[in-house]
This record gives structure tokens, sequence and C-alpha cells, in this order.
């Protein structure tokens, strides 16, 4: 053949008229078939022959026979071959011993055919012992596992047991705590009622012993007077000064209402703080170790060494400038980002004349000083913040006016950060008093749809310019909540 070019038998086939045949694509230059009776020949002409032992590994890849034929109606096609002339031919070597091992079988294979070859196959009693050693080992394994979590169930329901015991232990001694004292104050309120029941029962038998004595004299008077119209008055013996008057200490004699009242606003305020400790308690299982990024901070922004603490300082301190640092305004971001879960921290703001305290995405604008760099006049950041002496809750240039729990702004404010509901929320820690909740459902000033967050979200805190007056620097610090 021109060319060096030869035709290699590839696959011969018995199958049935409407059976798959699959050959290789790759690499065909042409193909052709003939089908005489139930046999199929397929004959494919590759590239040179320095290239056949590599095209003929390619060819080995199947194709169906509307990809064969296919290529052969777009290529230039050898003259048809009969099987008669095949083994006529002097250039054709068709193997005489070719048997069903050596065809090519159908790629990919049904799950049918797989099932059905598995079927078929008869393994070596040698592999069906090792199978079977597999198989006791498994079900071993599967029986101690199976073991193992019975064992965790059974545990959990004990654990949980000891659990609840151990919290009604608490909340018993609470309880027994609550009743004692008020058994305590029961008791000083009956012994007030006995000491002033005394007094007033002696003030009463004084009054009566005086009535007694104005009943005698009357009777005495009447007599007197009756025997005057027969005798003259001869002998007279009642009082003649039998006037008794109210004493002032009389008035005194009353429980003491000044004592109740003071008892009552102190319960009052113990409940307040109870209630609010309960809260804050709930709060203090999530809370989060918060320290400040010093990266981020501005350069007149000093962090103490543990990372919680941080005053403005009036110099910049000596540090080059860094790229997350921000450049123009007075802010500092948390060096832990939330990505799930619920989160509460709490920041001392005491020594601080103006402050923001909130929360933002890490794309905060960290150079200049326009809205995108400022907590709260954007939509990537919220805030609760004082400044000059109004409390009021930011985010996206938009605010409320906000009341603290006291009679001034708050001393330490919460920060309640859960992350799946999209809920920020902003309490005083002292009171445990709400002061703003960013949320999709409770924000009607705000973008509602935006509280779903979409980035991981920073503990952030901004001071405001001190007054020219002011006397030491502001200062806040991240509160220890590690129970």
């Amino acid at each position: 053949m021109a060319g060096n070019y030869e035709r290699v038998p590839v696959c011969l086939l018995r199958t049935n008229s409407s059976s798959n045949i699959k050959s290789s694509s790759s690499c065909i230059r042409s193909s052709r078939h003939v089908i005489t009776g139930s046999t199929a020949l397929i004959w494919l002409q590759f590239l040179p022959m320095a290239e056949n032992e590599k095209a003929i590994a390619t060819a080995q890849m199947p194709v169906t026979v509307g990809d064969v034929v296919a290529s052969s109606c777009h290529s230039t096609a050898p003259p048809a071959v009969s099987v008669s002339d095949q083994q006529d031919s002097p250039r054709s070597s068709t193997p005489q011993d070719f048997t069903a091992e050596q065809t090519t079988q159908p790629y990919p294979r049904s799950p049918r055919l797989v099932r059905k070859a598995n079927q078929t196959a008869r393994p070596s009693a040698e592999v069906l012992s090792r199978l079977l050693e597999e198989l006791q080992a498994e079900r071993s394994r599967t029986e101690a596992h199976l073991q193992s979590l019975k064992k965790r169930s059974t545990d959990l329901s004990s654990i949980a047991e000891a659990m609840k015991q151990q919290i009604g232990e608490r909340f018993e001694s609470m309880r027994q705590a609550l009743q004692k004292d008020e058994q305590e104050v029961l008791d000083s309120v009956e012994q007030d009622r006995r000491e002033t029941a005394g007094r007033l029962n002696r003030v009463l038998k004084d009054w009566t012993q005086h009535l007694n004595q104005v009943q005698k004299n009357i009777t005495s008077t009447k007599r007197a007077l009756e025997q005057s119209g027969k005798e003259g008055v001869t002998d007279y013996t009642g009082d003649l000064s039998c006037h008794k008057k109210e004493g002032a200490a009389e008035e005194e004699i009353k429980m003491n209402e000044d004592r109740f009242q003071r008892l009552l606003k102190l319960l009052r305020n113990i409940s307040k703080d109870l209630q609010a400790q309960l809260q804050r308690k709930t709060f203090l299982l999530d809370s989060l170790g918060v320290q400040i990024d010093k990266q981020t901070s501005h350069r007149q922004i000093a962090v103490a060494g543990d990372g919680r603490g941080m005053c403005l300082s009036s110099e910049p301190q000596p540090a080059p400038e860094l790229p997350l640092q921000f450049e123009r305004v007075y802010c500092a971001l948390g060096s832990v980002a939330v990505v799930t879960g619920r989160h509460y921290w709490e920041v001392d703001v005491r020594g601080c004349s103006a402050w923001a305290v909130g929360a933002t995405y890490g794309c905060i604008e960290r150079k200049g000083k326009e809205k995108g760099a400022k907590l709260g006049r954007n939509r990537h950041s919220w805030c609760v913040e004082l400044h000059d002496g109004r409390l009021s809750a930011w985010h996206n240039d938009r605010h409320v006016a906000c009341r603290a729990g006291g009679h001034g702004p708050p001393r330490k404010v919460g920060v309640l950060l859960d992350y799946q509901r999209g809920r920020l929320a902003f309490y005083d820690a002292r009171s445990m008093k709400l002061l703003q909740e960013f949320s999709a459902a409770l924000t009607p000033v705000f973008d509602r749809m935006h509280h779903q967050f979409t980035a991981p979200v920073l503990p952030a805190f901004r001071f405001f310019k001190p007054q020219s007056r002011q006397l030491g620097p502001d200062r806040m610090e991240i509160c220890d909540l590690r129970v």
C-alpha cells in the first residue's frame, strides 16, 4: 500500500443485527464494515506505520456503529472487502484462533450487563474464603460500632439527667436563698407589727381606763345630782378634772411605712437586676473573646498589651502605616471575624466622652474620612454611638434615637450578634435594656432586606475627636467575660 499505510484488524465481533459495535474514533482516518450473516468485521485505516502502535492502542477506545458509519461517510473509504476476499488476500491476516475472550466489550457497560456478568462469574474457593473473612470482619466491626452508638445513646440520657440535676440544685439554692430572704423580710414586717401593736395596745389600755373613769364620774355625778334636789350636795366623789388630751406620741404609733417603701424599691431593683443577670447569663454562654487588631487601628489609638484596652492619644504612635489601617477616622476592628453562630461581647465605655460601638464587614473603607470609612454611615456597618451627649443607633447613614436603662448614658454596651438570623442587638449591659436591634423583622427605619449577613462580621470601635477642655484621653476596654 502506498505511503506505508496498512490495515490492522482490531476486533471481530459475533453479534445480532441490532447490537452495538464500538470502536475508537480519535485516530480513525477511515473505516468500513462488512456484515456476513451474524459476523461483523471492522477494519481501520490508521496513520503511517511509524505511528501504528500508538494508534492501535488509542483505537481500543470503543465507539458506536453509528460513529463508525458517520466516520466512513466523511472520509475516503477503501474498497469494500468481503470475508472471502479477505481470506484470499495476501496483504490481509486475520487471526485463525480468535476467541470471545479477545473481543472488546461494549463500553460503558450498563448496570444490567454488570449485574449479569457478576452473576455469571464463578469465583474460586480461595476468593470466596477471602470474601467470607472480609464479610465476617465487617460484621464484627459493624456490631461493635452499633454497640458503641447504643452506649452513647444511653450515656446521653444519663449525662442529660446529671446536667438537669446540677442545674436544678443551682436553682434550688437560689430559691432557698430567695425563700430565706423572703422569710426574713416577712419576719421583720411581723416584728414591726408586733412592736407597733404593743405600743398601740398600751395606749388603748390607757384610754380604756380613762373611759371607765369617765363612766364612774358620770354615775357619781348623776347620783349627786339626784341628791341635790332633796338635801343638797353633801358628798361628791367624782373627778371634776376628767378631760384627757390626745398625746402627739399616739400619732407616731404606726408601722414603719418609710422602711417598707424603701424595701419595696430595693426588691424592685433586685428583681430588675436579677432578670437582667438571668438574661445576661444566657448571653454569656455565647461570649466571644474579642481583641483589637492592631493592624487596623488608627495610629493615634494606643492598644494595650492584652489587646482589650485602648485609648486615643494626642500623638500618632511611632509605627509604619499599614494597608488595613484606618487613615483618618479614629477606628479599630476586632481580630476575630464572625461567620456563623451567636456571639456576645461587652465594651466598657465609662472612660470615654464620645464613642461608637458596632460591627462591620471587612470591606469597610480604611482610607479617607468619607462616609464609607465611618461606622453606621454605610451599608457595611452598624453601631450605637454617644456623640454630643446624644445616644443614637446608625446604619446606612440613617439613625434613630436611643434611651439607656438608667438616668444617663450606658457605662457598658453589650453586643449580641446572631449571624444565621441576621440579627444584631445592642444592650445596656448593666440593666440589659435593649438599646437598638437591627434585624429583618424589627427595623422599619433601616434597610430591612440588607439584614441577612453576606460576609464575615467584625467587632468595630470608634473614638470621636475629644473636646478641648477634656482632662485625660478617652479610653475603651473590651470586657473579659470568661466565667
